[in-house]
């Protein structure tokens, strides 16, 4: 048997471009990710008819973009990670060459992908969705909601200062 080999969650998430949650599905370790994929979208195609875009990670790439474009009828951009080329390859022999210069190094997000990490961060900061505690899928994904809604009230309606 190939895949995780420990017990959890992944959890799939589908949101705006501003990275406000509209659905989620949260499934077993050993369940793939063009699965979980599929399980997440699938239900929705009637609810967003104006959908045509879908950013999404590497691992959905694939047979699930095929999926995704026969069955809903939306199209599928993969997130690559930018590429820095290494030392010497894409330069002549003996040439000099600033490499801090040319390609800096450090943290570069990837386009795209930390909308739904910035997404994920927000709905772990509800102290009991940073862990798996929950026994049954659906109840993790009911307190994912209410931790997504919870947030956008907050941006909305700001508490009142005391």
């Amino acid at each position: 048997m190939r895949g995780k080999k420990m017990w959890g969650r992944k959890r799939h998430a589908l949101v705006d471009s501003q990275g406000h949650l509209m659905s989620v599905k949260v499934t077993g370790a050993d369940c793939s990710d063009q699965q979980g994929g599929q399980l997440l979208l699938q239900p929705l195609k009637d609810r967003f008819p104006r959908m045509q875009l879908v950013w999404g990670d590497s691992h959905y790439g694939g047979h699930f973009i095929t999926w995704l474009k026969v069955h809903l009828g939306w199209i599928m951009q993969t997130v690559k990670a930018l590429r820095v080329p290494k030392r010497g390859l894409l330069v002549i022999e003996g040439e000099d060459v600033d490499w801090d210069q040319r390609f800096p190094t450090g943290f570069r997000p990837l386009p795209r992908r930390w909308v739904i990490e910035r997404s994920f961060a927000w709905i772990t900061r509800w102290c009991r969705l940073c862990r798996d505690h929950e026994g049954l899928p659906a109840s993790s994904e009911a307190f994912i909601t209410l931790s997504a809604s919870i947030g956008m009230l907050t941006r909305l309606a700001p508490p009142f200062p005391v």
